[in-house]
């Protein structure tokens, strides 16, 4: 089984967080993992170029209509029209997530992985405050050595 791995993340983000993408993308690709992502800037295009030039295959999953909106590094584009309604395509595409960084649309990636039950690991990302005060664990935070081992473990363990 080829592993689908989404990397979810800011579409501007900062420099330290756009190698950290890179260097996921790259482990990701030499792990013989496609990188699945929204296909735009930032982690996004990041994650792309570390996969690719590696070797690897990256899908970009468009929020719009047209497949020249995606970075140069995705090698199979998919526009949707759905806007941020195609973060759940993004998830639902990939077996397991890794977050890097992000703001509210990578905060709507992560919840729709742990509702449906894909696995989330996170790179200096969200965590959860549950209702009742207490820290949801269904993020696992690992440094970015451990983001790629942790993630093919959760999908080789399901």
């Amino acid at each position: 089984m080829v592993v689908h791995v989404g990397v979810v993340g800011s579409a501007v983000a900062a420099p330290e967080l756009e190698a950290i993408a890179e260097r996921v993308g790259r482990e990701l690709a030499l792990a013989g993992a496609v990188v699945v992502s929204g296909g735009l800037g930032g982690v996004m295009a990041a994650a792309s170029r570390g996969a690719v030039r590696a070797g690897g295959m990256t899908i970009g999953i468009l929020p719009g209509s047209a497949r020249d909106q995606a970075n140069e590094w995705v090698r199979v584009a998919v526009p949707t029209g759905f806007g941020e309604l195609r973060n759940g395509l993004v998830v639902r595409a990939s077996h397991v997530v890794i977050a890097i960084g992000g703001e509210y649309g990578t905060l709507s990636e992560v919840a729709l992985a742990l509702k449906t039950g894909v696995p989330v690991v996170g790179v200096g990302t969200w965590s959860l405050i549950r209702p009742d005060g207490g820290t949801d664990r269904g993020i696992i935070p690992v440094e970015v050595d451990d983001a790629v081992p942790t993630a093919l473990a959760l999908v080789a363990s399901a």
